[in-house]
């Protein structure tokens, strides 16, 4: 409130009929610019753009001075070592496609893929990963998170005792120069965003070696095993293979457990 002396009670009253309208006013001026606010983007708007900043990560191989530096290799990825972790990888036919760090009771799987040179790629693939899973019966939200843009989903799957369940997960990712890398979080640091601080932070710190090589979009950036890898069989077996064909930008089921590295550090 501003308070001025006056010399007559029509100053006074010509004021307050002043400051009425103006707070008036600015009263629609505010709430226009609320409504512009809080007007939510098309999610056409979300696809097509530029490759965001990253200024906390994930890296490109170019843009550290020693990005091995506490690191696992595979070669297409460096993966950050954290103390007690496995690493398990996942095969596309010969192909090692994908990371999934293990720790404790949670996961993440991290997959990088080829993309356009200026255009960001995790707007449409976030659309088809929750078409996929809104068409087998699951649920999906889109969110704003520490991350960026993701997506917290309640996937169908098939529970040991051939029951039907849904296991809770969410899908990160981050567009870089010429790839685009997912990662997919699940167990506890998927329910728990107190638990999901260390897996958000492999996320961010992981480093992609896209190579000068010519990929169409989307084909998936390969991995190797480093050269001191100690293999630990799964029982399973066929597990640790994915169907011909998938890996394209995220058809590799995420669940399945594939070879591990065990990495103690």
């Amino acid at each position: 409130m501003f308070r001025r002396r006056q010399k007559s009670e029509d100053a006074v009253e010509q004021l307050a009929d002043d400051a009425i309208s103006a707070d008036e006013t600015a009263d629609d001026v505010e709430g226009s610019a609320e409504s512009e606010n809080v007007t939510e983007l098309d999610p056409a708007d979300k696809v097509g753009l530029p490759p965001a900043p990253r200024p906390d990560g994930p890296w490109d191989h170019s843009e550290l001075e020693t990005p091995e530096e506490g690191r696992v290799d595979l070669g297409g990825l460096l993966v950050p070592g954290v103390e007690g972790m496995e690493l398990r990888v996942e095969v596309a036919g010969d192909a090692i496609v994908a990371a999934t760090l293990v720790l404790g009771n949670s996961a993440i799987q991290l997959q990088a893929f080829a993309a356009p040179k200026s255009e960001g790629i995790w707007g449409e693939v976030r659309e088809e990963i929750a078409n996929g899973i809104t068409s087998q019966g699951g649920l999906v939200d889109e969110e704003e998170g520490p991350l960026g843009w993701h997506l917290r989903a309640q996937v169908p799957v098939q529970l040991p005792d051939g029951t039907q369940g849904v296991q809770l997960v969410r899908f990160v990712g981050c567009d870089g120069p010429r790839w685009f890398l997912r990662g997919v979080i699940s167990g506890q640091a998927a329910v728990q965003p107190e638990m999901a601080g260390v897996l958000e932070q492999v996320f961010r710190q992981t480093v992609v070696v896209r190579g000068e090589s010519p990929m169409a979009p989307r084909d998936p950036i390969v991995l190797k095993l480093p050269e001191d890898a100690q293999m630990v069989a799964d029982g399973g077996g066929a597990a640790a293979t994915a169907g011909e064909g998938e890996g394209r930008y995220g058809s590799l089921d995420p669940f399945a457990r594939g070879p591990e590295i065990t990495e103690v550090r």
